[in-house]
C-alpha cells in the first residue's frame, strides 16, 4: 500500500470513529465543502443522494442518529481497502433505537478521499432489514 493509500485509509478510519461518538459537529469539518454521500437504496430513512458537507450533517445525519440513542449507531470496520483515492470498507453499524430495540445491520462504503478530506460517500446496506424496523 503506498504513503497516499495508507493515509487515505486512516482519513476513513478516523472519520468513522468520530461518526460513532455521534458529536456530528466533529464530524462536520471532515467532510469537503461540496461532498456528497449517496445511499444506494430507495424507502428508507435517508435514501437518495446527500450534497454538500451542511446538507450531510443538518439534513441526513442528523435526523437519522436521532432516532438511535445517543452516540449510536457504532460503525464498526471489519475490512478495509485502499486504491488511490478510493477507499472501500465493510462494516457493521451496531447500537439501541431511542425506543431501546436493538440495531445490527451490514454495511459497504466506497468513500474517495480528497486531500484529508471525505468527498464522496456511496453506501450499501441491507435496505429490507431496515425497512422492517421503522
Amino acid at each position: 500500500m503506498s504513503g497516499l493509500e495508507q493515509a487515505n485509509g486512516e482519513v476513513v478510519r478516523s472519520f468513522f470513529e468520530t461518526l460513532s461518538t455521534g458529536d456530528l459537529e466533529r464530524v462536520r469539518p471532515l467532510f469537503h465543502e461540496d461532498a456528497t454521500w449517496k445511499v444506494m437504496a430507495d424507502g428508507i430513512p435517508g435514501a437518495g443522494t446527500h450534497v454538500g458537507r451542511d446538507v450531510i450533517v443538518d439534513e441526513f445525519l442528523a435526523p437519522v442518529r436521532g432516532m438511535f440513542e445517543p452516540g449510536d449507531p457504532k460503525v464498526l470496520i471489519d475490512n478495509l481497502i485502499a486504491d488511490g483515492p478510493l477507499v472501500a470498507v465493510e462494516a457493521r453499524g451496531l447500537g439501541r433505537f431511542a425506543d431501546g430495540r436493538e440495531y445490527s445491520n451490514r454495511y459497504s462504503f466506497v468513500l474517495e478521499v480528497e486531500g484529508s478530506l471525505i468527498r464522496a460517500i456511496r453506501e450499501y446496506l441491507d435496505s429490507y432489514y431496515i425497512s422492517t424496523l421503522v
